[in-house]
């Protein structure tokens, strides 16, 4: 059980958190202030020291390097002691395991810090083993330049022996390199070290300074973690080593510890300004949903392809109202984009939809032809059209349609309308003329298929239709003016006067997702669709669920998501801040902002 830790904010698998001492510390963080080591026991007995809240305490124990044989491990185990005081337990990546400690230091480290797979493994089976609201610490490998990604992986502390190490050695380091301070005609940092003339600086100085840069380094990555914008720096930051680089792209190949740590949806801009953008956690659930749990149910009308616009959503650019005069409804609209695919209207303002930049230089990538073409080919395996009408230009769109045109798998017409470009009088002109004789969908029609895809994509295949119905049997209303739907039951006698009847749900545009009521979250309950349903202790929650008094939670749960909460004396409905397994295996922190709760 952790009773001084507690993580706070989460940006995939890294995390800002505190450690609960007398003066609390912030992480990641340097641990070396605040660490009380008793002492290894490889050099005799030691007793188990009387912790106290000044310090967090490292109990009696054991290191093992990497390398060292299972049996010796077994043989030499440390059985650690239950402490009341904030501690830590020194454990190796490969017998970890829960001790009750507060925090957990791998002994192995310095084995797999510098390789890119070995990295990789380590982290993710100490993660699988550890408890989930514990400290990770990582000893003696810690330098400027490697820090964001040691926290990118969800490592919490580290300590500055490595930084000043080198720099007692004559190396000088920054969060982009490692120089010979022999080398240096000019010191390129301002910290108070760096601050004497380069004639009087010295390798003590250059320990000070690498110190230094370590921490302006953390203090720079929690900044990052708090506005959801560490992997921006990170795509940047880690090409500056090779090993950075491997393990970078070696996490983005572990799609599983990734994307239960990623929130389904934050305030944070997704920028895509590298081809490793197209891995990303964000952008490659978006793509796998679109084409694994939306249906098209326009069924009466040919899919139009646009391209996208710089303007988010999409329908709010001068470019797109253009295109919707000419289309008026007659055809279902899809727009295709690098990084994300292809985004159906429905979704246009679905995270990451309207929440992402792109540099844009009218030139596409092989990745993003690729990627975006394989996206268009499973969207139209899955959905089906009479024709599809192509209105995008030449550069990267057009290809990306005609790959998929030719595609044998893909059986339907495509027809290219662009002249020159989409928006141009011509193009328009053509564009309308191609979809003469197409029937028009109704205003109610578009909003009852949004609130509908919408559910399919947050919570499964086919959940917008066991909510709300299915195309011609739909049993709810749509209020309210696009993006700001709500949704109610088509029941006129259980409402207030003037209203539809009960109010099942509220379309949040900020997010492009659904937040249900009370009577909604019923309803959810009662369907067919996937629920994702938290279990709690018997107690009313007022404001919010925290982790302690989660008894079970589903393991499909990641932070944002809309939650049915339940117990023996309540049923509420709020959104998750924590995934379902850190809700089940956690002792501390919110688990479930609750937004209303009924006493049973």
């Amino acid at each position: 059980m952790t009773d001084y830790f507690e993580v706070h904010e989460r940006d995939g698998a890294a995390r800002l958190g505190a450690v609960r001492l007398a003066d609390p510390v912030t992480t990641p963080a340097l641990a070396d202030p605040f660490l009380d080591d008793a002492g290894s026991l490889w050099a005799g007995h030691r007793e188990v020291p009387n912790g106290d809240e000044s310090a967090l305490t490292v109990l009696p124990h054991r290191s093992f390097p990497a390398g060292t044989r299972d049996e010796v491990r077994e043989s030499f185990a440390v059985e650690h002691p239950d402490a009341e005081f904030p501690s830590a337990a020194v454990v190796d990546s490969r017998s970890a395991r829960d001790v009750g400690a507060d925090a957990y230091l791998l002994s192995d480290a310095q084995g797999f810090v510098g390789h890119g797979e070995g990295f990789r493994d380590a982290i993710v089976r100490a993660k699988e083993a550890l408890p989930p609201d514990a400290a990770l610490g990582l000893s003696g490998v810690a330098t400027p330049r490697n820090v964001a990604l040691l926290a990118y992986a969800g490592v919490d502390l580290v300590d500055e022996t490595l930084a000043r190490t080198k720099g007692t050695q004559g190396m000088y380091l920054t969060a982009d390199a490692e120089h010979f301070l022999e080398d240096l005609d000019e010191l390129p940092c301002a910290c108070p070290a760096c601050a004497k003339p380069r004639s009087e600086f010295t390798r003590a100085d250059c320990a000070d300074h690498n110190v230094n840069a370590l921490r302006a380094e953390l203090r720079r990555v929690r900044e990052r973690i708090r506005s959801g914008r560490l992997r921006d720096y990170i795509e940047g930051q880690a090409r500056h080593e090779g090993w950075l680089t491997a393990a970078f792209r070696e996490f983005d190949d572990q799609w599983g510890y990734l994307e239960q740590r990623t929130p389904l949806m934050r305030d944070a801009e997704v920028t895509a300004a590298s081809a490793e953008t197209l891995d990303r956690v964000e952008i490659r659930r978006f793509a796998d949903r679109v084409t694994s749990r939306y249906r098209n149910r326009f069924t009466d009308q040919p899919l139009v392809l646009v391209p996208c616009s710089a303007t988010k959503p999409y329908s709010d650019s001068q470019s797109h109202r253009q295109f919707h005069d000419a289309i008026q409804w007659r055809g279902h609209t899809v727009s295709m984009t690098s990084p994300i695919g292809v985004v159906p209207q429905e979704l246009e303002t679905t995270y990451p939809a309207q929440h992402y930049d792109s540099v844009v230089t009218g030139d596409w990538s092989e990745d993003e032809i690729s990627f975006v073409a394989e996206v268009l080919r499973r969207y139209l395996d899955r959905n089906d059209y009479s024709r599809v009408i192509a209105h995008v230009p030449e550069d990267g769109y057009r290809e990306i349609c005609e790959r998929v045109e030719a595609d044998p798998a893909v059986d339907v017409e495509f027809e290219y309308t662009c002249v020159n470009h989409p928006t141009t009088d011509e193009s328009l002109g053509e564009l309308n003329a191609t979809l003469q004789g197409e029937p028009a969908y109704s205003k109610r029609e578009r909003e009852h298929n949004t609130v509908r895809a919408i559910a399919d994509y947050l919570l499964g295949d086919g959940a917008g239709d066991d909510l709300f119905g299915g195309p011609g049997e739909a049993d709810v209303r749509t209020t309210g003016r696009y993006p700001k739907l709500q949704v109610w039951a088509d029941d006129p006698d259980a409402g207030r006067e003037g209203e539809p009847g009960e109010q099942l749900a509220t379309m949040v545009p900020q997010y492009g997702t659904l937040s249900f009521t009370l009577a909604g979250a019923r309803r959810w309950v009662e369907s067919d669709a996937p629920t994702k349903r938290v279990e709690i202790d018997a107690f009313v929650p007022h404001g919010s669920v925290l982790a302690p008094g989660v008894v079970d939670a589903a393991d499909e749960i990641r932070v944002g998501d809309e939650v049915v909460v339940e117990g023996p004396k309540a049923f509420a409905v709020g959104r998750a801040a924590m995934s379902g397994p850190e809700m089940a295996e956690s002792t501390r922190g919110v688990a479930v902002e609750v937004r209303h709760a009924d006493e049973k």
